[in-house]
């Protein structure tokens, strides 16, 4: 019997060896030394200090800001840890809402946005994502046509024209991985970001 054992025994430890330790440890320092900053989370720095991810949306309430897609995470509720409370951009808890097209929750919250995106910007046709989650609910990008759609709230909150704003979007455009994976998208932080930026000329 320890005869057919050892062989499992010696292939579990070597497995491990090799797959639990070696492989990751090897790809992790291959990481850190080809691609550093992607490596260490995508983290943008502004004056030294720490604003977010390129990687992990953000929640941005203002008016002088543009926003990013609804986010359905939720966090423990520290009333009750049997419970969940909404918890935007959580990124420690990572989820859609699980919602489906029957629900009344999501066809109230969905209505309630769609309300204010259309008080927001009258006679513009409201694009999807800014009323729909995604999948992970950390989505940092919106498409061209919802940061477009925000021009007119930002552009008034800050003061600028609309003209100035819209060059400022169209900058930060960018389109398909390789030019054929995904869609054009705008990633909210580094506009909000490059709009700061702006108002400070």
């Amino acid at each position: 019997m320890l005869n057919q054992l050892r062989p499992a025994l010696v292939l579990l430890v070597a497995l491990t060896a090799v797959t639990g330790l070696a492989y990751p440890l090897a790809v992790t320092g291959i990481a850190g030394t080809v691609f550093p900053a992607k490596a260490a989370g995508s983290l943008i720095e502004r004056d030294g200090k720490v604003v977010g991810s390129s990687l992990i949306g953000q929640g941005f309430t203002g008016g002088g800001y543009f926003h990013g897609r609804p986010s359905a995470t939720t966090a423990a509720d520290p009333a009750d840890a049997s419970k969940t409370v909404p918890a935007p951009y959580n990124a420690a808890n990572s989820m859609g809402s699980n919602l489906g097209p029957t629900s009344s929750a999501l066809a109230e919250r969905v209505r309630g946005d769609l309300d204010a995106l259309k008080a927001e910007n009258p006679g513009q046709p409201v694009p999807v994502d800014l009323v729909t989650t995604s999948g992970s609910g950390l989505d940092p990008d919106v498409s061209p046509e919802a940061a477009f759609f925000q021009v007119p709230r930002v552009a008034k909150a800050r003061n600028l024209s609309e003209e100035q704003v819209n060059e400022l979007v169209a900058a930060q455009v960018q389109g398909r991985t390789l030019g054929i994976l995904g869609e054009p998208r705008v990633n909210v932080l580094a506009l909000n970001l490059a709009l700061d930026e702006l108002a400070k000329r």
